[in-house]
């Protein structure tokens, strides 16, 4: 198939890309390439995917509606994985202008694209930051998710919202996956396994916010990729079952489907930054915060409805996958 991966210079859109391309599709990246962290990483993972045949770039702000439109018209896509946005909570807090422009404008000229084009399935990056102020564990895509405690958040449950008019207007089928603590090789700086990595090896602090009183469902990459890929190979439908009296929220009489993926066994902070540093095999110097703004004290992905539906079952231990990205790390940074 021909498929466009958004957000292919990024950590998730990356591997996704070079999943599809190991299997014999061909895939059209789109980035942008922004500054938000270091480009020189986003453009070693470009370089990877080069490499590889059947990998196409375009280099585009997903907020360019003419330029959007022109490619979704020139290379008539048979699906679209949509991985791009503003990423980052606390970021947010001080851009929020930034989230509008990629998040809402920029999901538009997707699912206009996937509108005009007959796009047979739109699977879509959602966030469990979606559930905010929700404190029933695990989080279940069966809950309400009304009450988001960042900008972030917002962004994400729009997404899911807009996603779901298109599939009741047009028929697209669209897939939203809640992502939950993506880590592991080519991973984002501003996540926690990397800023970690950084910090321990060049001996600096690292912040540990609610003292690691935290709990967090930390989903090694290629846990994800391959639920990702089960998830666009299975075009969603309408749920026959659907009804307007009770409302499900994550089926629809629309071809719409919402599902929850991560690794459906949190972890204690402390206990991810006491495996880190044993792969490391140095120890962190901990700089003790309180809670920042929008973050929550814990997550856990109910995952069973990915798991019937597509057979998604996560196999990689945080000790497995933080060895995995340490080396990683330590060869990409020749240390």
């Amino acid at each position: 198939m021909r498929i466009l991966v958004t957000g292919a210079a990024g950590f998730i859109g990356f591997h996704t890309a070079a999943h599809l391309l190991e299997r014999g599709d061909e895939v059209v990246g789109i980035d942008n390439l922004n500054d938000y962290y270091d480009v020189s990483l986003k453009e070693a993972r470009l370089d990877e995917l080069r490499h590889r045949n059947g990998f196409r770039f375009i280099r585009l702000d997903l907020a360019d509606r003419a330029g959007m439109a022109d490619v979704f018209r020139r290379e008539q896509f048979q699906r679209v994985v949509h991985l791009a946005a503003q990423a980052g909570v606390r970021y947010s807090l001080e851009n929020p202008f930034a989230y509008l422009d990629s998040n809402l404008a920029g999901f538009m000229t997707v699912l206009e694209g996937c509108r005009h084009t007959e796009v047979e399935h739109l699977v879509y990056a959602s966030s469990s930051s979606v559930y905010g102020a929700n404190t029933t564990m695990p989080f279940s895509v069966h809950d309400n998710v009304d009450h988001p405690i960042s900008l972030y958040a917002a962004t994400k449950k729009a997404n899911e919202l807009l996603a779901h008019s298109y599939s009741h207007l047009y028929r697209i089928p669209t897939t939203g996956l809640r992502f939950f603590t993506v880590y592991g090789p080519w991973g984002r700086p501003d996540m926690a396994a990397f800023l970690f990595t950084r910090a321990i090896f060049e001996g600096r602090p690292i912040n540990v916010f609610n003292n690691g009183a935290m709990q967090r469902d930390f989903t090694y990459i290629d846990d994800i990729v391959e639920g990702v890929l089960r998830t666009l190979d299975r075009v969603a439908e309408p749920d026959p079952d659907w009804s307007g009296d009770i409302a499900a929220p994550a089926t629809s009489s629309a071809p719409y489907r919402i599902y929850n993926i991560g690794n459906n066994a949190p972890e204690q902070l402390d206990h991810f930054i006491t495996v880190l540093e044993q792969c490391i095999g140095k120890k962190a110097v901990r700089n003790n915060l309180a809670m920042q703004p929008g973050d929550v004290l814990a997550t856990a992905a109910d995952v069973s409805d990915l798991s019937r539906d597509v057979g998604f079952a996560p196999n990689t231990s945080i000790e497995v996958g933080l060895r995995r990205f340490v080396d990683w790390y330590r060869e990409y940074y020749k240390l």
